[in-house]
């Protein structure tokens, strides 16, 4: 029988991106969950049917937890309608996805499994694809310079960007990522 406390199935996934980031996906077990979230052991395998549906939870925890607040979303609505304030975002994209590390490693460790897992490239694909849908129509509907190529174009490059920062973070200094971003935005986002 699968327990139902949401609290606790979003801890022992939690638990579980920090595995991942720390011990990649063979370090993925039920019990370095259950010690990682500090509950008793055998806890984990009660919220999860196996390793398939922990991975595909991860998954979906991931994206659960990179989504920007309302005030966030607020303040963006309410900013002005410019190449500057497009790069503002994407700096905030950028650092939101950064203060995440562990998050990010374990989607790292999510994609490489979804190489060998069919049903685990079926959900990531499902979710990627879903975000990205998100983000250009946050964009056209926002009134933002750019179309729906130049968000697609966005996405890849700090996507590199990001992983670049996360697990080489001596390649680019904060000065040259701050240039990275604000030329990204200046080549692809037409005025």
């Amino acid at each position: 029988m699968m327990r139902r406390n949401p609290e606790r199935r979003a801890a022992l996934t939690d638990a579980a991106i920090e595995v991942l980031a720390e011990e990649g996906a063979r370090g993925l077990t039920f019990r370095a969950v259950d010690a990682k979230a500090g509950v008793p052991t055998g806890t984990a395998s009660n919220y999860f049917a196996n390793r398939d549906d922990l991975l595909h939870q991860v998954a979906e925890r991931f994206y659960e937890r990179l989504q920007p607040d309302e005030a966030t979303i607020a303040r963006q609505l309410s900013s002005d309608r410019t190449r500057e304030t497009y790069t503002q975002l994407m700096r905030e994209l950028v650092e939101r996805v950064s203060d995440f590390r562990s998050g990010y490693l374990a989607l790292l460790e999510l994609r490489l499994e979804a190489t060998r897992r069919p049903k685990l490239r079926e959900v990531l694909t499902q979710r990627v694809r879903a975000d990205v849908d998100a983000n250009v129509t946050y964009h056209e509907s926002s009134g933002l310079p750019g179309d729906a190529m130049a968000v697609r174009l966005l996405i890849l490059t700090f996507n590199w960007l990001i992983v670049e920062q996360l697990t080489l973070p001596e390649v680019f200094s904060e000065a040259e990522r701050e240039k990275l971003i604000k030329t990204a935005v200046e080549r692809l986002v037409l005025p």
